[in-house]
């Protein structure tokens, strides 16, 4: 597992610890707003005939009470022998028994906080895990190798495989000695084979870098870097070469591995020597 799939795995963790001790604060703060009395409910308490009035004698003097009758000491205050009649039953009020209204935004509040949190890792986790069944970041077959030089030879312009972001460009043979020098890996592999796979994002600003069919090298609009046929540097403000794939030649087929992005060669590489062929695009 990578450093930053941990640190992400981390910064979740700490996210729903988080919600989870302001849905505790919450719930703690709520019950001692229930059971603590107000002011004024203890002043009506004392006022009611039914549990005693101001004339009932407070809880601390009975239990004096008790303990001056038990040690035969000291004189005992009056204490009714028989307690009160119970208070008639008065039926609750719903709205009062209900969750009230800053209980609910408060609740509200931590259960939305609580799912966004949640969305947002997963949705940063999704993106960095690498998907390794299928689509980009991972072996995706871009077709038989001889129909893919067909399609260069006859259009005069490199295959694009859209699943993997992939310019399929065609490698001379006459340059693979140059080539050794300075590729190696699977990259030099689809060389070998006649074909190198460029990653299609400038490396300068991360624009999407098409084909110019007029002067046969790729042209970022954005900027106006330029690179030649086989994705090496020829004009600034890149920083160096197409990034590429290494491939592999599996039954006839080409095999493009998008799980690991190669970065481009150094800036002066250039093992084909190709010349622009006509007008810039860019």
């Amino acid at each position: 597992m990578s450093t930053n799939t941990v640190v992400i795995l981390a910064a979740v963790g700490l996210a729903v610890l988080a919600v989870a001790f302001v849905a505790t604060a919450g719930a703690r703060r709520d019950r001692n707003a229930a059971v603590a009395l107000s002011r004024e409910a203890r002043r009506k308490d004392r006022g009611n005939a039914a549990l005693g009035g101001d004339d009932a004698p407070s809880g601390r003097e009975i239990e004096r009470n008790a303990v001056l009758a038990r040690t035969g000491t000291g004189n005992a205050i009056a204490v009714a022998a028989e307690p009160p009649p119970p208070a008639p039953y008065i039926p609750p009020d719903p709205e009062t028994i209900a969750v009230t209204r800053r209980q609910f935004l408060n609740r509200g509040s931590v259960t939305l906080m609580g799912l966004g949190l949640s969305g947002f890792g997963a949705t940063v986790i999704a993106f960095l895990w690498p998907q390794l069944s299928g689509g980009f970041g991972a072996k995706i077959t871009a077709g038989k190798l001889s129909d893919i030089l067909a399609s260069i030879r006859d259009t005069r312009e490199p295959f694009y495989v859209a699943e993997a972001r992939t310019w399929v460009a065609p490698y001379p043979e006459d340059a693979l000695g140059k080539a050794r020098k300075q590729y190696a890996g699977g990259v030099l592999t689809g060389m070998e084979a006649g074909v190198v796979a460029l990653y299609q994002k400038c490396v300068h600003l991360g624009c999407r870098v098409p084909w110019c069919k007029s002067s046969q090298w790729f042209e970022c609009p954005c900027h106006g870097s330029k690179y030649n046929r086989v994705g090496e540097q020829t004009n600034s403000p890149a920083p160096r070469g197409l990034d590429r794939f290494s491939v592999s030649v599996s039954g006839g087929r080409l095999v493009i591995d998008t799980g690991k992005v190669i970065q481009g060669p150094a800036i002066g590489t250039d093992t084909t020597g190709q010349q622009p062929e006509g007008p810039f695009c860019a």
